[in-house]
């Protein structure tokens, strides 16, 4: 007899909530979505509470949440999930700081609880490919192009604009894929992070890396790029070139295209956190966001014109 899905939780009901994973979490057959935190309407069908006691005192057999708010403030939400014994599963980026992300690591090891960091560009569909193809191959040079418009992917969406956030909200992506199709460890060398006039974060960045071996890896950011949207990476090697594009689903070996499926990346998400709850392992990978860390401890400021809606 097949295990009973996994009862869970949504924290937090915005656009990604609304767009990726009540649907995905509809679709999988290792979970059952039953209840919501959230300050507004909650999904349909799905009762809503305003705090994870309100929802564990309400719903029988709650076992898991996932966190979908913004990233200030969740060490306290997930230290209340924690000692409500649920597991957890947590939306990129995980924390305002990575002091805050490193604490809620230590205590979901302390609790014996399954904490999953999740980085859903890694779950795209050429990622794994693409870290295979370049396994059997030296690197030269690596350029990443990672430029779209906030004014689609965030419409007024104030959060997106508090201080450590801004471009590197997209920009953590292509990180995290980075980080995982290169074979050695990145180092930053140089960073320009360009803020509007009228906003605590950055809308542009240019990072420049070396991995420890020298190779170089150029990063450019973007929030604010009207018209084509850019999310592509560019990889050199001694036997061909590697491009990811799209956000890593597509991928072309020396410009002819191979298949990799299309599997969504939140399918390939909940998949992976049903697995970490079989084995009671947790997943917490921060390099992604030690990056972003360094950009901001390294990064030159430079301030640009206001930004507007």
């Amino acid at each position: 007899m097949a295990n009973a899905p996994t009862r869970i939780a949504l924290a937090g009901i915005g656009k990604i909530a609304r767009d990726q994973h009540i649907p995905h979490i509809a679709a999988s057959p290792d979970f059952e979505l039953v209840a919501a935190v959230t300050r507004h309407d909650p999904p349909e069908g799905v009762p809503g509470f305003t705090t994870i006691a309100e929802m564990m005192a309400a719903v029988p057999g709650v076992q898991a949440i996932s966190i979908c708010t913004p990233p200030r403030g969740r060490l306290t939400l997930i230290e209340e999930a924690l000692a409500h014994g649920l597991d957890v599963m947590v939306e990129k980026p995980p924390a305002a700081t990575l002091s805050e992300a490193q604490a809620f690591a230590r205590a979901a090891d302390a609790a014996g609880k399954v904490l999953f960091a999740t980085w859903h560009s890694r779950e795209a569909a050429a990622v794994e490919p693409a870290r295979q193809w370049l396994d059997q191959r030296k690197i030269t040079r690596v350029a990443v192009n990672w430029k779209e418009d906030v004014r689609v992917w965030h419409p007024g969406q104030a959060w997106i604009w508090e201080p450590g956030i801004g471009v590197f909200d997209p920009g953590i992506n292509a990180l995290s894929v980075i980080t995982r199709i290169l074979p050695r460890p990145l180092l930053l060398d140089t960073a320009e992070l360009r803020f509007p006039s009228n906003r605590d974060a950055p809308i542009a960045a240019d990072l420049d890396f070396t991995d420890t071996a020298g190779v170089p890896v150029r990063v450019e950011f973007d929030f604010d790029q009207t018209g084509p949207q850019t999310w592509d990476i560019d990889v050199e090697t001694d036997n061909g070139s590697l491009k990811l594009s799209m956000g890593a689903s597509k991928m072309a070996v020396d410009g002819v295209e191979v298949d990799v499926g299309d599997e969504p990346e939140y399918a390939r998400l909940y998949r992976r956190f049903a697995q970490c709850l079989a084995a009671r392992e947790s997943d917490v990978d921060l390099s992604p966001f030690v990056h972003v860390n360094d950009a901001f401890l390294l990064g030159r400021r430079v301030t640009v014109g206001e930004f507007s809606e």
